[in-house]
């Protein structure tokens, strides 16, 4: 057999699995040690630490993101660029492998990785490495690059990189998402923005003197029963969500003189997202107004929406068959079983009937969904910075199974099952897939030229529409900045 008859899943598999235990353990100490949005500097750390150990050449602050950098390996075009990232979510810690609902009794921290970025990222970069060791072995041209990015749980790291010009000359991208099902199907995403409304009233004596007073805490109740109202004039599919930052203060004798909410806002389309926006800072201004408050909005965040490429899923897609499904064990099996035991109610059921699986199919999904037709392509309520990565380079991003069918993203289920073999397993596999699909992108100038116009085409009539406003610099590097 020639090596151009050797498929690049072929090719890729025995460097992958040589490589895999060594990120493997990185992927365990990640998750180990959460960290939340633009806070990464240790994961970064191990990430930069592993990727220098296989030669690679490092830019640090990468599209002027504290916490992001890049990895390089190789020389010349095309630019392959792989997406990892590495953030977690706060009040999410768990204990790894438990089926109950316990805290991690070795963390220092109360956070968790709720959408397994911490494999996300690992993974990610196992399929550089190993995309940049079949290059260099074989002799081949070309340049493999990774992109460690943060915060893509909050404010969106990669958005802020595409505005730091971090993809310029990036020829496509590849990236993957753990999720409970193996597939390469691109599902539609929400764009969103972030935003803190902040509300500064006069204190005053609550029961002897409250007329010289003027609540920021009744300005916020206002804007989020106003928001409730906006929620009946809004699309099925758009989506607002907040938290409270500051509730003014623990005295109820005292009129609260601040109060903070933090707010995220979902539309299909960057446009949309734009208009509902500003909507809710309507609503916002009119409860400053009702109360004789001021109020002052912070613009935190922005994505856009994922743009598929059809012509890279195409790809990915006959990889992944031939690579086959996750080698779930019986073990594996039987710890899914229990853990789903406690999953809510019909969470594991609706997703098998929207993804058309059998009722009694595996709770590990062990094998590949098929490419869902674009006319068919999900609407998916979530978001991701993918998105933006999207509009300016043809990007693709599969789904790693490493989750049990049913559970929930953002979940103490899914930090639980973060360290186990099985999300382990899911993690090396999808590395063989995304490291094989960029293999066949520096080799095969047709199939790289092919996803470019695909590309090229959409943005000719649809252009990006950057979500984010003029001159807006990374949370990390505000004056107003705080540690989340």
């Amino acid at each position: 057999m020639t090596t151009t008859e050797i498929t690049s899943i072929a090719a890729i598999t025995p460097i992958v699995d040589d490589l895999a235990p060594r990120f493997t353990r990185l992927s365990d100490e990640i998750w180990a040690e959460p960290e939340l949005r633009w806070e990464e500097h240790a994961s970064m750390a191990k990430q930069i630490s592993a990727a220098e150990e296989y030669g690679a050449r490092i830019t640090r602050a990468a599209g002027g993101v504290p916490t992001a950098f890049t990895a390089e390996w190789g020389s010349g075009s095309p630019v392959i660029g792989f997406l990892g990232e590495y953030d977690a979510l706060a009040s999410l810690s768990q204990e790894a492998g438990a089926t109950e609902r316990r805290p991690d009794p070795d963390s220092g921290s109360s956070a968790g990785h709720g959408c397994h970025h911490n494999l996300l990222g690992s993974g990610s970069l196992l399929a550089a490495v190993a995309t940049a060791q079949h290059l260099a072995a074989a002799g081949l041209p070309g340049t493999v690059r990774y992109y460690g990015c943060p915060a893509e749980e909050g404010a969106a790291g990669k958005t802020f990189m595409v505005a730091g010009g971090a993809f310029e000359d990036v020829d496509a991208a590849v990236t993957n998402h753990p999720t409970p099902m193996a597939s390469a199907s691109q599902w539609k995403t929400l764009a969103y923005a972030q935003a803190y409304f902040r509300f500064r009233g006069l204190p005053s004596h609550a029961g002897a003197n409250p007329q010289h007073g003027r609540s920021a805490l009744d300005a916020a109740e206002l804007m989020n029963v106003g928001v409730n109202f906006l929620r009946e004039h809004m699309e099925d599919t758009d989506r607002i969500h907040y938290a409270f930052i500051d509730a003014g203060g623990p005295s109820a004798n005292v009129v609260q003189p601040s109060a903070e909410l933090y707010y995220i806002v979902r539309s299909p389309t960057v446009a949309k997202m734009r208009t509902l926006y500003e909507r809710v800072v309507k609503v916002g201004q009119g409860a400053a107004l009702m109360t004789e408050t001021e109020i002052e909005i912070e613009f935190d965040g922005a994505c856009a929406e994922v743009l598929p490429n059809l012509v890279l899923e195409q790809r990915m897609q006959a990889n992944f068959e031939e690579l086959g499904g996750v080698p779930f064990d019986d073990a594996d099996q039987e710890y899914g079983r229990v853990l789903s035991a406690g999953l809510p109610d019909g969470a594991a059921e609706s997703m098998k009937r929207m993804l058309g699986l059998p009722t009694d199919s595996p709770v590990y999904f062990d094998g590949v969904l098929p490419l869902a037709p674009p006319a068919h392509r999900q609407q998916m309520t979530g978001s991701t910075d993918v998105g933006d990565v999207s509009w300016v380079t043809p990007t693709v991003q599969m789904g790693a199974g490493t989750a049990i069918v049913g559970t929930p993203g953002h979940s103490w289920q899914m930090v639980a099952q973060g360290k186990t073999p099985a999300a382990h397993k899911g993690m090396v596999h999808g590395a063989k897939v995304m490291a094989a699909t960029a293999i066949d992108l520096l080799t095969e100038p047709e199939l790289l030229a092919a996803a470019r116009a695909e590309f090229e085409e959409i943005i000719a009539l649809t252009p990006y529409d950057k979500p984010l406003p003029d001159g807006l610099v990374p949370p990390s590097l505000r004056p107003t900045y705080r540690p989340a």
